[in-house]
C-alpha cells in the first residue's frame, strides 16, 4: 500500500503464515472462499478469481483447521478425552507461529478477577449470557441489525455483509474481491450483544482503517521510518471496550476468558484445557470454541502450546482504561491505525479534517462516562489499574 489510495484494510492484515501446498489442489483451497461468498446469497466466485493454491494465505486463514468439524465430532464422541489432530491447507511456517507462541501472565490475575466478579453476580456464565445477552437472533435478524448499523454510519453502500457458519471468530472485517466485507458467524448471536459486535468490527476496525488511508504513515515502510509503535494492543483493546461499552452490564468477560485460556493452553493439552475451563464455563460447545481458538495452528493438540494473539484484547483494554483520562479518543480514531502512545507526536502532522469518528463516539462526555462504568462493572479501580 502506498499513498492515499491504499487499501483501507491493508494495515490490519496479519503476516502470512505459509504457502498452500500444490498437492491439495485449488479446489481444497477454494472451499472456504466459495462458502464465504455463498452464505449471503451472493454468487460464488470463479476459480480464476480465487485461485489461492500457490499464494500465501493471511495468518488467520492459514491456521484454520480444515478438519475442525470432524475433529469436534470425534472429541465429543470420546466424552472429551480425545486430543484433536488438526490439519491445514497450508504448511505453517515455524517462525511466524513462534512469534505468537509465548503467553503473557501480566494480566492473569485481573482476568480471573473480572470473571469471578461476573460469577458473583450471575452464578454461572450461562446465566450471565442469558440475562445480559438477550434472545438468540435469526439469520435474517442478524442481517437487519448489520444493515441498519451500516446505514447509521453511512456505510451501507461500502461494506458488504457476509453471514457464515464457517468462522472461528464471531466476526471479522476482510476484503472479498476487493470489497470491504463484514463477516458474522450466525450461531449464538444474541440481541443485546449484536450492536457491540458491529461497534467492534465496523465502528472500530473499519473506521480506523478508513481514517488511516489519509495519513502519511499509511504504509508499513513509512511506519518503520517514523518508528511508530505497534497497532496492537491498542487496536483490539479499543475494539473490546467498544464491544461492551453500551451494555447494561459492560463485563469484559470474553476478553478476560480469552486471556486466561490462552495462557493455560500454552502449558496444557486440549483435553486438560477443556476440563480446566469448567471453572468458568459449563456449556461444552462454548468450551470447544475457546479451546479451538487458542489451539489453532497446532497439529497435535495433545501437546502444550497456544496461539497467543488473543491476549491483546484484555491487555489493550486494561491499558486504555488505565490511561483513559489522558487519551484523546477522537484523535486516536481519526489518526488511524496508531497506538494511543503515539497520539501526541502525530496530532500536528496528521490529517484530522477528512477523517471521522463513529456515531457512538460523537458525544465524548457520554463516551467517557461509559468507560467509567466499565471500570466499576469489572471490579476495577484506579489504584488497581495503576499497579498494572
Amino acid at each position: 500500500m502506498s499513498g492515499r489510495q491504499g487499501s483501507a484494510l491493508s494495515s490490519v492484515r496479519l503476516p502470512s503464515l505459509g504457502h498452500c501446498s500444490d498437492q491439495n489442489g485449488p479446489g481444497s483451497i477454494l472451499k472456504s472462499s466459495n462458502n464465504l461468498l455463498g452464505q449471503n446469497g451472493v454468487g460464488s466466485a470463479t476459480n480464476s478469481q480465487l485461485l489461492l493454491s500457490k499464494k500465501k494465505l493471511p495468518l488467520l486463514a492459514a491456521i484454520k483447521p480444515y478438519n475442525q468439524e470432524a475433529e469436534r465430532e470425534r472429541f465429543f464422541q470420546s466424552n472429551f478425552m480425545y486430543n484433536p489432530q488438526f490439519a491445514y491447507r497450508c504448511q505453517p511456517e515455524p517462525d511466524v507461529l513462534k512469534k505468537y507462541s509465548t503467553p503473557n501472565a501480566r494480566y492473569l490475575d485481573q482476568a480471573i478477577h473480572i470473571m469471578n466478579t461476573a460469577l458473583k453476580r450471575y452464578g454461572t456464565y450461562e446465566e450471565f449470557e442469558r440475562r445480559t445477552g438477550g434472545r438468540l437472533l435469526s439469520k435474517a435478524e442478524i442481517h437487519t441489525f448489520a444493515r441498519e448499523y451500516l446505514k447509521k454510519e453511512r456505510l451501507e453502500d461500502k461494506v458488504f455483509i457476509n453471514l457464515s457458519e464457517d468462522l472461528v471468530s464471531r466476526g471479522s472485517m476482510t476484503r472479498v474481491k476487493g470489497r470491504p466485507t463484514l463477516n458474522v458467524r450466525v450461531d449464538n448471536v444474541r440481541e443485546h450483544w449484536m450492536d457491540g459486535l458491529l461497534r467492534h468490527e465496523v465502528g472500530t476496525h473499519y473506521i480506523r482503517s478508513l481514517n488511516n488511508r489519509y495519513q502519511s504513515w499509511n504504509s508499513w515502510k513509512k511506519r518503520q521510518e517514523m518508528e511508530l509503535g505497534p497497532v496492537n494492543p491498542t487496536e483490539e483493546g479499543l475494539a473490546s471496550l467498544h464491544s461492551v461499552i453500551f451494555r447494561k452490564d459492560p463485563c469484559l468477560w470474553r476478553s478476560a476468558l480469552l486471556y486466561y485460556v490462552t495462557f493455560k493452553a500454552a502449558f496444557m493439552s486440549f483435553v486438560d484445557l477443556f476440563e480446566d475451563l469448567g471453572r468458568f464455563v459449563s456449556d461444552p460447545f462454548v468450551k470447544w470454541d475457546y479451546c479451538l481458538r487458542v489451539k489453532r495452528g497446532l497439529t497435535d493438540t495433545g501437546q502444550p502450546g497456544a496461539f497467543c494473539k488473543d491476549q491483546v484484547y484484555l491487555s489493550g483494554a486494561l491499558q486504555i482504561l488505565k490511561h483513559r483520562e489522558f487519551i484523546d479518543f477522537h484523535a486516536l480514531t481519526k489518526l488511524g491505525k496508531i497506538s494511543f502512545k503515539d497520539i501526541e507526536r502525530l496530532r500536528d502532522v496528521g490529517d484530522l479534517e477528512n477523517t471521522r469518528v463513529p456515531n457512538f463516539m460523537v458525544n465524548i462526555e457520554n463516551y467517557r462516562n461509559k468507560l467509567e462504568k466499565i471500570v466499576k462493572a469489572n471490579g476495577l479501580d484506579d489504584y488497581e489499574l495503576e499497579k498494572m
